[in-house]
C-alpha cells in the first residue's frame, strides 16, 4: 500500500511581512530614485514612436493588454474558467508576465530617471505615486511566487493587487492621453 505524501504546511502568517517589506522597498526606492531626479533635457529616447510621449502611451497600453492575458490564464491555472486547461497555459502566463514587465521598463525609465517624482494636480500625484507602487507590488508577487506555501488566498491577492495598481497607472496616464488627443476611445 502506497501513502500518500504529506502536502507541507502553509507559512505562517508571519511570513506575509516578506512579501510586504519587499513592496515597500521596491515603492519606496523607485520613489526616492525619481525624488532625486529631475528632467535635464536630453537622454530621451522614443524607440520607433514619433516621440517619447507615444511610445510610453502604447508600451503601457501592451502591457495593460497583456495584463488582461495574465488574468485570463491565471483563472485558467486556478481553475475558475469552465474549460480543461491546456498544458501550455502556465507557461503563456510566465511569458506574458515577463514581457509585460519589459514593456514597462522604457517607460518607468522615462518617468523615473527623466520626469522624476510630480505632484503639480491630483492626477500626476496618484500616477507618480502608482508608478512607484507597481514596481512594489512586482516584487511583492514575485517574492509571493518564490517563496511558496502561503495560504491559497495569497497568490491571487498579490496577482490581483499588481494587476489594479497597473490598471490604475495606465489609466492615470495611456487613458488619460487617449482622451487628450481624442484619437477616438
Amino acid at each position: 500500500m502506497t501513502t500518500a505524501p504529506t502536502p507541507s504546511p502553509t507559512r505562517s502568517p508571519r511570513w506575509l511581512l516578506v512579501p510586504l517589506a519587499g513592496f515597500a522597498v521596491v515603492s519606496l526606492l523607485a520613489g526616492f530614485l525619481a525624488e532625486a531626479e529631475i528632467d535635464q533635457g536630453g537622454g530621451y529616447f522614443d524607440l520607433v514612436f514619433s516621440d517619447t510621449i507615444h511610445m510610453k502611451v502604447w508600451l503601457a497600453s501592451a502591457a495593460v493588454a497583456l495584463g488582461i492575458v495574465q488574468l485570463f490564464t491565471a483563472a485558467w491555472i486556478f481553475r475558475k474558467l469552465p474549460w480543461r486547461r491546456p498544458d501550455w497555459i502556465p507557461s503563456v502566463h510566465r511569458w506574458t508576465g515577463r514581457l509585460a514587465f519589459l514593456l514597462t521598463l522604457p517607460v518607468a525609465y522615462h518617468c523615473i530617471f527623466l520626469l522624476g517624482f510630480q505632484s503639480g494636480n491630483d492626477r500626476v500625484l496618484a500616477h507618480s505615486l502608482l508608478g512607484c507602487a507597481l514596481y512594489g507590488a512586482f516584487a511583492a508577487k514575485v517574492l509571493v511566487v518564490r517563496l511558496h506555501r502561503f495560504p491559497v488566498w495569497v497568490l491571487p491577492t498579490a496577482g490581483g493587487l499588481l494587476f489594479a495598481v497597473l490598471i490604475a497607472v495606465w489609466y492615470t496616464s495611456a487613458l488619460w492621453f487617449f482622451r487628450l488627443v481624442d484619437v477616438g476611445f
